[in-house]
């Protein structure tokens, strides 16, 4: 028998966090970017650019991605394989740290600066 709580409307997440870690402009930058598997043996992109959530990089938490100054632009080819084979599988398979590649992203990126004057 289903105990009680189980009839109550679940509570929502506020949202706020959701906003610190939001950069639209800097996943539009990503978008404008080469696939980051472009130019590698056995890889011809396919579709449109997506800026790709590197989940594992940390701060992800129930109903939050991870902020998006953690992202790689990437094909829906490379995303779809991303998602479909797990990150540990897909780095292994093409030989790339997606973790310090978006940290190399993010530096460069001319939106930089949404982040890192939130951080001080």
């Amino acid at each position: 028998m289903l105990q009680r709580s189980a009839f109550r409307p679940r509570k929502r997440n506020s949202g706020r966090a959701a906003l610190t870690r939001s950069y639209p402009s800097h996943l539009k930058w990503l978008r404008g970017r080469s696939c980051i598997l472009e130019g590698k043996a056995g890889h011809v992109c396919e579709g449109r650019m997506e800026a790709m959530h590197v989940d594992h990089a940390g701060g992800k938490g129930v109903s939050l991605k991870v902020a998006d100054f953690w992202a790689v632009p990437g094909c829906t080819l490379a995303h779809r394989l991303y998602h479909d084979h797990g990150a540990v599988s897909w780095e292994a398979a093409w030989g790339i740290d997606l973790v310090a590649a978006a940290e190399r992203y993010a530096a460069v990126s001319p939106h930089r600066h949404l982040w890192t004057e939130r951080a001080e």
